[in-house]
């Protein structure tokens, strides 16, 4: 294969010089710029100069091309002139036009540059939102402005702004505050003012509870607006201004450090970079005799900075074009309109540039400036600082702040709202008190704790409806202590305030400075009355049936299988085996004897001797173990623990029931919580309420009262009721509970006082402080029930005649029983002696029944008596003779023994000793 020589040749030098070409610049480039007449020897005039004087003072940009300029000026708003300027500088050849900065002129030049190709650079505020052909613009388009100043009150949390404007453009440049998605509780109050009614301006506002105001004025008059602001006194912490200017630096703050009045601004210009810090102090060496580029804080304006940036955006973009193609001078004219060949590609150069300036990092997007950060500064005792910064791709981004929300303390006096709530804030007896003298509890002394702390004053106020606070859900209004803390009437609201999702939408809080919940105040219940037969409480009335059945049916089969078994029969005679008679011991009393004893675990003298008695025998036992056993334990359980007769024990048998009725406090948080809640019982509950106006109260002392009344249930935060149960043995608390939640301090949305206050409660419990104080308010002095856990393990109620004196009304029974039994016992032995007596045959007058018991009472009540009794020797009188012998006539003798039986008896005679004549 061969190759032609020559063409390979032609093709190696063509791709030399396409591959190796670098373009070329004039040795001269011609630039023109435009500035009104008002700007001559300006610092932005000195400061296009100073860049045009660097850039051609450093060889790494433009090394073979001098940058030249042509000023003109132009009467301001005078567009006829300014076309005519610029024409003259097309003619003459520039490359590329900078300025005016007069929104009306430089939208004229920029027509008159894009018809003829030529790159516009500028750097003003540009209200047209459409994209320019050849413009280049590089003051950040109000879209940017207004997004950072939109996250800035979006942190800031404001509810309500005012925007204080001059210039009607202001309204475009601000439009991004209220573009959706806007914040649902922004109010944007718009306010058009002059420097002659500043004043008037700022009045309105303040009568209308405003204190967070954006401030948009031309630079001249920034200064008539401060003095106003210190004229209607519109110069405290409370009040948040922020200016839209970038050069709130070069403006005069003094009057403003010391009172504490919250300012803060955006700034383009970051001192601290090495590269600012090194071009503003070569900047001040080339500032003519009595003339400055920056002022007199050596602070450099935006206005001359992103003129500077202006004129290197231009050089590097001439720098990337000169690597790969030659720029050509630009022939033409306004006359002809013919346009620049090259111009296209320069405009295409510069908007592609990328570099650091003194605005930051300076980068286009069809000409507009896409990459901004702002510096947010925020005015302090010394001067302005930085706290943080905006990025258009990382929005707002707080880097200090303890410095953002620091602010001073000294001489402050804040307005705190509270309400009457025992032990948090009451009032005391006396009425002599005035001030914060009245005022006394929980609340107060932690307020006062906080404010010497932090080193301020306040002042105490009741708030005016008595009410915590609680959203109107059909008008959206708020009533109570969070109205005062939206309207900013009160600075702080100390309280025992319920920290919410509701409130947290409006308000701030600090951190909580007590955990708590909801709990229910019942009246305490009735003990139950002491029963006298109480001791049979353990077992069930059928269980003692069964019992009686089983003692019934047990001694039934001991007597019939006794009856039937042979080896329960046996010889009453053990000495005589032939006596022929055989005895069973388990006759029917006996065998109700033997199980009623073994029941009661007594001893018995009757034992069963055959196989099948023992066997019931033993399984009776074994069921009187286990009887016996469960009644002694259960008994125990029954009397050594108090039973209550309570009516509900929970909040579910509360929200079952309509017998008696519950409510919360009117207004407050526990009422929000069952109107919102999602679950099904707090729901039936919150419909209860709702339907029944009557049982919400307005205040803590009034729902005690009612509970007091009885038939009332109280739901309420477990603190106040805990404090109320110590001290009314009548009251408690029903079940756990329902809910967890904190107390805390409120504030306006913003408030620098927040932090500040969530820090020293967080000091104060660490340390121990606020337990002290609940200590003191709860446990201290005044508590009048000591009440004493009577279910307490390891402790029970002593046994009284209430619980046992059933037990002894059946011994005293018991004892009547035998009492009489003895009686009757003793009426019929007496009887059978008298009966005796009357068939003695040697007795003529037999002892009647009257004297055998007296004789025989006489005996028993003798104390001498002995164990043994003798046989009684009865006289008798009037019967026998004395020595005369007496034969009983129950003995029936036998006619053919009588006389012997007679001589036996002589022998033994039962004499009788007269007691009379004989």
């Amino acid at each position: 294969m061969t190759f032609d020589v020559d063409l390979v040749l032609v093709i190696t030098a063509y791709l030399w010089c396409v591959i190796g070409h670098v373009g070329t610049l004039p040795a001269t480039l011609k630039i023109g710029v435009m500035f009104t007449e008002d700007q001559k020897e300006s610092p932005t005039e000195l400061a296009f100069k100073y860049a045009v004087f660097r850039i051609n003072k450093d060889r790494n940009i433009l090394p073979n091309t001098t940058l030249v300029y042509d000023i003109q000026y132009v009467p301001k708003d005078d567009s006829f002139h300014a076309s005519k300027r610029a024409c003259l500088q097309v003619s003459s050849g520039v490359n590329a036009i900078f300025g005016p900065q007069d929104p009306l002129l430089g939208s004229h030049v920029q027509s008159l540059c894009d018809a003829l190709d030529i790159p516009h650079i500028e750097s003003r505020v540009d209200m047209e939102p459409e994209m320019k052909e050849f413009s280049i613009n590089l003051h950040p388009s109000p879209r940017i402005v207004g997004s950072a100043i939109r996250d800035l009150i979006h942190y800031l949390n404001w509810t309500k702004v005012a925007i204080i404007y001059e210039e009607d453009m202001s309204l475009i440049s601000l439009q991004e505050l209220i573009r959706p998605p806007v914040k649902r509780d922004l109010q944007v109050i718009f306010r058009k003012t002059s420097v002659d009614t500043f004043r008037d301006t700022l009045k309105d506002i303040r009568s209308r509870g405003i204190f967070s105001l954006v401030v948009d004025t031309r630079p001249q008059n920034l200064p008539h607006l401060l003095q106003a602001v210190l004229q209607v006194q519109m110069n405290d912490y409370k009040y948040y201004y922020h200016f839209t200017t970038f050069d709130l630096e070069t403006y005069n703050l003094e009057d403003f450090k010391y009172n504490f009045v919250n300012m803060t601004s955006f700034r383009m210009t970051d001192n601290d970079q090495i590269l600012v810090r090194q071009v503003l102090k070569d900047m001040e060496g080339f500032q003519p005799v009595g003339q400055h580029i920056l002022n007199r804080t050596n602070i450099i304006e935006v206005k001359p900075a992103l003129m500077f940036d202006s004129v290197y955006a231009l050089a590097e973009g001439l720098h990337s074009l000169q690597q790969g193609m030659d720029l050509r001078p630009a022939n033409v004219s306004c006359e002809e309109e013919v346009p620049w060949t090259d111009g296209s590609s320069l405009f295409n150069y510069i908007n592609s540039v990328e570099f650091a300036g003194l605005t930051g990092k300076v980068q286009f997007k069809e000409g507009r400036r896409s990459s901004v950060k702002f510096d947010l500064l925020k005015l302090r005792e010394t001067s302005l600082e930085k706290v943080g910064e905006w990025t258009t791709g990382g929005g707002l981004n707080i880097t200090n702040h303890a410095v953002f929300h620091e602010f001073g303390t000294t001489n402050i006096t804040l307005k705190v709202t509270t309400i009457e709530s025992t032990p948090y804030v009451m009032i005391k007896a006396d009425k002599n008190l005035t001030g914060n003298d009245r005022f006394e509890g929980f609340c107060i002394d932690l307020l006062k704790t906080i404010a010497d702390l932090l080193g301020f004053s306040y002042e105490l106020y009741i708030v005016p409806d008595k009410k915590f606070g609680a959203e109107n859900t059909s008008t959206g209004e708020w009533n109570g202590l969070v109205r005062e803390i939206i309207d900013k009437t009160a600075d702080l609201a100390v309280a025992p305030m319920t920290i919410n999702y509701a409130r947290e939408s409006v308000i701030d809080f600090t951190k909580p400075y007590m955990n708590l919940g909801i709990g229910i105040l019942f009246k305490l219940p009735k003990s139950m009355p002491s029963r006298l037969f109480s001791f049979m409480s353990p077992l069930a009335v059928d269980i003692w049936i069964y019992v009686l059945a089983a003692y019934a049916l047990v001694s039934l089969c001991m007597f019939i299988v006794a009856r039937f078994s042979p080896y329960e029969w046996t010889n009453p005679h053990p000495c005589f085996s032939d006596s022929g008679v055989m005895e069973n011991q388990f006759s029917l009393a006996n065998s109700f004897w033997f199980t009623i004893v073994t029941l009661m675990h007594q001893g018995c003298d009757l034992n069963p001797k055959a196989t099948s008695t023992r066997i019931i025998g033993a399984m009776w036992w074994f069921f009187t173990l286990i009887m016996i056993s469960s009644y002694t334990a259960n008994l125990a359980a029954f009397l050594t623990v108090e039973r209550m007769i309570t009516p509900i024990e929970s909040v579910e048998d509360l929200a079952e029931q309509n017998k008696i009725a519950y409510g919360t406090l009117e207004g407050g948080s526990t009422m929000t919580f069952f109107r919102d809640s999602k679950i099904e019982t707090y729901q039936k509950m919150w419909r209860f309420m709702e339907n029944r106006p009557s049982v919400f109260v307005s205040d803590y002392e009034e729902g005690i009262k009612r509970v007091l009344e009885g038939n009332y249930a109280f739901l309420m935060e477990s603190t106040i009721l805990d404090y109320s149960v110590q001290r009314d043995c009548n009251l408690t608390q029903v079940g756990g509970l329902l809910d967890s939640k904190g107390y805390g301090i409120a504030t306006p949305m913003g408030s620098p006082w927040r932090d500040k206050i969530s820090l020293a409660i967080l000091d104060l419990q660490e340390k121990g402080v606020i337990q002290m104080l609940y200590n003191k308010w709860w446990k201290g002095s005044g508590v009048s029930c000591a009440r004493e856990d009577k279910n307490k393990e390891g402790k029970a109620n002593s046994l009284g005649v209430g619980n046992i004196g059933g037990v002894f009304v059946v011994l005293l029974c018991g004892l009547a029983v035998a009492i009489v039994a003895a009686i009757v016992e003793f009426f019929w032995n007496s009887r059978k002696h008298a009966q005796t007596e009357r068939n003695l045959v040697f007795c003529s007058t037999q002892q009647s029944l009257c004297s055998e018991m007296a004789e025989e009472l006489r005996f028993a009540v003798k104390c001498r008596a002995s164990r043994q009794r003798p046989a009684l020797r009865r006289q008798c009188s009037k019967c026998i003779p004395p020595g005369a012998t007496y034969v009983p006539a129950a003995l029936e003798v036998p006619q053919e023994n009588g006389i012997m039986q007679m001589i036996e008896m002589r022998k033994s005679p039962l004499t009788y000793e007269s007691a009379g004549d004989s």
